[in-house]
């Protein structure tokens, strides 16, 4: 894979590599609407690839907070065409790297010394590569070890480049007012703690420490006397990622023992620790050779606050759904409804949220769910795609929900989809015992 020598750092740089993908992207467009007034019946998918393409290019050489947003969209699979979804998957662990000359600037800058003074080996060739920093490998005193870095200016513009994606998000999710402004803060928030490396390894050893009595799941030992807040420091795992073992997997077993290692890894972590790894995607997670979980990142670490933990989880309990009256004061305790909403939006957005809370909870209404079924995945889409097209919605104001809505759905949605990929089936509530 071709590396790269320089990232643009600084907000007009960044805002004129965008300016360029838009460009392209018009031309798309352009090149799209031509063809179709000669042939009326073509498809979309064309003009979706390439602007996926586009887009994507744009972003990878930019890296930082625009192509974490790129990955967080690849997991809302109901969310964007499948070029899109394809396309922003190679987010999670698969982007142009460093060259080694920048690899060697950037660690001397963030840690005082080059890797080869400190480590007794290093590999310059990064193994992995996402969105905020790579990996490389190394040893020291007999350990192999995974030292993660952080590309250069990531933390210092994320204010820039969330002002650059922030005009979609407002007409993706038809954003209105004033109020918006907490989703985006919760969100910079969020990013400006992925960066800094020295918080991420205290959570990864506050949650690997709390969660390494679960069955089949394992962790890295991390090692702060080697990292900063820019370069983190851990065991070397071997394993694949999750999403590799999930395409090649034909055992059904192994696939429920894994789905139900991740099943009680998360609901220990929301229901017990009331604080979850909100960013599961395949890359942060790998099976070894013996079957286990490994569980490799943990810089996106959501607190869940008892205010909202309470009222969100009673609406997992289907006799609680039902009961119009108990249904509704929690639609309020949730912001979903506002005091401000007229007769006709509180009955619209009570029905609407309904429908979405008894499809999305049912996982939580039995013993045992097979996230394999596609009778559930195919009424998400539909479900999906209904409220996509509602023309009455569009009008409505779209700021509904808790900001907490953002990473906790994000994390249940991210979830989900791991275990529709391994085709598991989990019990709800084995991880009680594990309290």
């Amino acid at each position: 894979m071709k590396t790269i020598d320089k990232i643009p750092t600084g907000k007009l740089s960044r805002t004129g590599k965008m300016v360029q993908t838009g460009i392209k992207v018009g031309g798309n467009y352009l090149k799209y609407y031509s063809k179709k007034a000669i042939n009326g019946d073509l498809s979309r998918d064309e003009l979706d690839e390439n602007n996926a393409e586009d887009i994507y290019n744009g972003l990878k050489s930019l890296k930082g907070s625009a192509l974490k947003v790129a990955q967080m969209l690849s997991m809302e699979k109901s969310l964007l065409p499948n070029a899109y979804v394809e396309k922003f998957s190679l987010a999670q662990f698969s982007v142009p790297p460093l060259s080694a000359p920048l690899v060697r600037k950037t660690f001397k800058k963030y840690h005082g010394q080059y890797p080869d003074e400190l480590f007794d080996t290093f590999s310059a060739e990064s193994v992995n590569a996402a969105s905020i920093g790579q990996v490389h490998r190394a040893t020291k005193d007999g350990k192999e070890l995974a030292v993660k870095i952080q590309y250069p200016g990531v933390a210092d513009s994320i204010s820039s480049d969330l002002a650059m994606v922030k005009p979609i998000a407002i007409k993706m999710f038809n954003l209105q007012g004033k109020d918006s402004e907490r989703y985006f803060k919760e969100v910079e928030g969020k990013l400006l703690e992925e960066t800094d490396y020295k918080l991420e390894v205290q959570q990864s050893i506050e949650i690997s420490k709390a969660c390494s009595h679960i069955p089949n799941l394992r962790f890295p030992q991390y090692y702060p006397e080697l990292s900063s807040a820019r370069i983190i420091t851990m065991d070397w795992m071997n394993g694949k990622h999750l999403s590799d073992f999930a395409k090649q997997n034909r055992d059904q077993e192994l696939a429920d023992k894994l789905g139900q290692a991740l099943w009680d890894f998360y609901m220990y972590q929301m229901h017990i620790l009331k604080a979850v790894h909100a960013d599961p995607h395949p890359g942060n997670f790998l099976v070894d050779e013996e079957g286990n979980l490994i569980a490799i990142d943990f810089g996106c670490v959501k607190q869940v606050p008892e205010d909202f933990y309470k009222p969100y989880f009673e609406l997992a309990d289907k006799d609680k759904i039902n009961d119009p009256e108990f249904f509704n004061a929690r639609l309020f305790q949730l912001e979903i409804l506002r005091k401000d909403d007229n007769p006709r939006e509180i009955e619209f957005f009570s029905a609407l949220f309904y429908e979405m809370l008894n499809l999305f909870t049912s996982p939580f209404h039995g013993e045992d769910f097979d996230f394999s079924n596609e009778d559930f995945w195919s009424s998400v889409t539909a479900l999906s795609e209904k409220y996509s097209k509602d023309q009455e919605l569009r009008k409505m104001n779209g700021n509904r929900g808790s900001k907490h809505f953002l990473y906790i759905n994000r994390t249940f949605f991210g979830l989900y989809n791991l275990l529709h990929d391994l085709g598991a089936t989990v019990k709800i509530n084995r991880f009680k015992q594990y309290s």
